[in-house]
């Protein structure tokens, strides 16, 4: 307490030498209670002059200080506490007007500690002598770096959530590996990164591609970056490119043993290992990237490929926090990655078994009666569907055009779907009329005791006759693109779909429409969800398509026109030019 003695018991002084002497015993008592309570409280309690620098610390400040009462005094907060954050400019408003003012300073001090980072709260209350005069500042300082410490973690733990949980809703919203991986990217920054690439292990064992031994070769699939260093990032090896890690460094090691690498401040040795492109270090050095973290992307055991971020500039490194938050995200991320590539082996798997079952080539396509098909399967069904086109050369100069659909996806309705078609091409061999052919179809599959039933159209083109025979077991109608680029559509009474055993069916011939384009299709290619169907047939006719075109660019017009939006179900189109008289047989009548 001598520090303080001209400041605080001057008075004192007075009374002991003048009249109140006699009131020594109670100062003197006095005195030693205020003496403890400062000194035995769990609180720094502490004297500052005018210029901030400390006059008296009680024993606790001293503990909080990590110095002695002896370094400490003369100091000024700052050169006591360099460490810890606290609005000086606050203090001097204390100074000026007087009012008592409660902070928060938060840091390090020299003393131990086990928490991550100190904080204290602070009251500071101005000192004034006897005759008014402004003598300092006294300070009371209570430590809450535990309390401090545990809103911090929930503060962490509830960030942690948020980006959980946006990540579900942001990250694998679709089947696409490739738009997988930009969704990746684009939720690392600016959250958790600057900039961050997302690359897919080639794992490929010959070809231009192949690494050389021993060294893990990825491509990179994703680059997303801040504005500020977007169009330098976008200059370094960017998508399409490929990374490599080869055998012996600590990045290829930990991605092998399926840990994060993480560095902050980036050796010039780490920059020639493979961490990124060596031929970059210095364009890499040059947008200022000092932190850089590498996560495995793992499914199961198998390494899908890598998450790269990096900091630049001013950003600070990656915590330890960062790193936990960014691993699980490079999990979850994974099993979306794992997803999108099964679907897409999947899907092609399928898109070729069913081009195989549209493209047999056992009926020889009829040099007289050009036409040309399309298949779209729908988006978000991975396996082969019920879809099917034909065109069946007849022996008598005719050709059968067959659309159709059999209710539902998967291996069932392709096997019915083949069922179908085989049929109907064994009895058109017969010569039957469209009515009885579809008669015939139904009762044989309805026979053979498969339960899946299907709408299907037939077009009967007659060269000869210059007319075209439909009959429509439950489809929707055809529609004839006449020279003039007029789409109108045939309407051919309707049966019940095949399979049931118990079809009724009606020929309806028509004439066929010099140069004009007959079109068959299934309702993926119309039909729109919560639409009133002819809502949808009334959007074929208002097609506007160029008559003289190659049925091919007729096609792709029709779908850029119509499947603008992702296909609900599958869709399969087939066109036909009429050439009157040409491969006609000779006419009997």
């Amino acid at each position: 307490m001598d520090a303080i003695r001209p400041l605080l018991f001057d008075d004192v002084e007075v009374l002991l030498a003048g009249p109140a002497a006699g009131d020594l015993p109670r100062l003197v008592e006095e005195y030693g209670l205020l003496r403890q309570l400062v000194e035995g409280t769990a609180a720094g309690v502490v004297i500052l002059d005018p210029d901030l620098r400390f006059r008296y610390v009680n024993p606790h400040m001293v503990r909080i200080s990590g110095l002695s009462a002896e370094e400490l005094l003369g100091r000024t907060l700052s050169e006591a506490s360099p460490g810890v954050d606290r609005p000086e400019g606050v203090l001097r408003q204390v100074l000026h007007d007087g009012k008592p003012r409660e902070l928060v300073g938060t840091g390090h001090t020299r003393a131990d500690s086990p928490f991550t980072r100190r904080a204290w709260h602070a009251t500071y209350h101005r000192l004034q002598d006897a005759r008014g005069r402004v003598v300092g500042l006294a300070g009371i300082f209570l430590e809450i770096s535990a309390p401090q410490q545990h809103v911090d973690e929930l503060e962490r733990a509830h960030r942690r959530m948020t980006l959980l949980d946006t990540a579900t809703a942001r990250i694998g919203t679709t089947s696409d590996v490739q738009a997988t991986c930009v969704e990746l990217a684009r939720f690392m920054v600016p959250d958790l990164a600057d900039a961050a690439g997302v690359e897919l292990n080639l794992d490929v064992k010959a070809g231009p591609h192949r690494p050389p031994p021993g060294v893990l070769r990825v491509r990179r699939a994703a680059l997303v970056a801040v504005p500020g260093i977007k169009d330098a990032v976008f200059a370094l090896p960017g998508v399409g490119d490929t990374l490599d890690y080869p055998p012996g460094t600590e990045v290829r090691a930990c991605l092998d043993a399926g840990l994060p690498w993480l560095s902050n401040g980036v050796s010039g040795r780490e920059w020639h290992s493979g961490v990124l492109h060596a031929d970059g270090t210095d364009a890499y050095r040059g947008i200022g990237v000092h932190s850089v973290l590498v996560l495995p992307l793992i499914a199961g055991r198998r390494l899908l490929g890598t998450l790269s971020l990096v900091r630049t500039f001013d950003s600070p490194g990656f915590t330890v926090d960062d790193v936990s938050v960014a691993l699980e995200l490079a999990q979850r991320a994974a099993g979306a990655l794992e997803r999108a590539a099964l679907h897409t082996r999947e899907h092609n798997m399928a898109l070729e078994l069913q081009h195989a079952l549209l493209n047999d080539t056992s009926a020889p396509p009829n040099p007289h009666a050009p036409t040309a098909s399309r298949y779209l399967p729908a988006d978000d069904v991975a396996l082969i569907g019920g879809d099917w086109f034909d065109s069946l050369p007849l022996p008598d100069g005719r050709n059968l055009l067959v659309i159709g659909d059999v209710m539902g996806h998967g291996v069932e309705a392709a096997v019915a779907m083949s069922h179908y078609r085989s049929a109907l091409r064994a009895l058109a061999m017969a010569g039957l009329d469209p009515h009885l052919l579809l008669t015939h179809a139904d009762r044989t599959v309805a026979d053979s005791g498969f339960d899946r039933v299907a709408t299907c159209l037939l077009a009967l083109e007659d060269p000869a006759h210059q007319t075209v025979s439909y009959a429509n077991a439950g489809h929707l109608p055809p529609a004839v693109l006449s020279p003039d680029g007029t789409v109108a559509l045939v309407d051919v009474p309707s049966g019940p779909p095949l399979g049931t055993g118990f079809g009724s069916y009606t020929t309806l011939t028509s004439p066929t429409v010099p140069d004009g384009v007959l079109l068959l299709y299934t309702d993926g290619l119309v039909e729109r969800r919560g639409e009133d169907i002819d809502v949808s047939l009334r959007r074929l006719t208002r097609l506007r398509l160029s008559p003289r075109a190659s049925l091919d660019v007729i096609l792709d017009d029709v779908l850029a026109q119509l499947a603008d939006a992702p296909a609900e179900d599958d869709i399969a189109v087939l066109a036909a030019r009429s050439r009157p008289g040409q491969g006609a047989a000779p006419d009997k009548g």
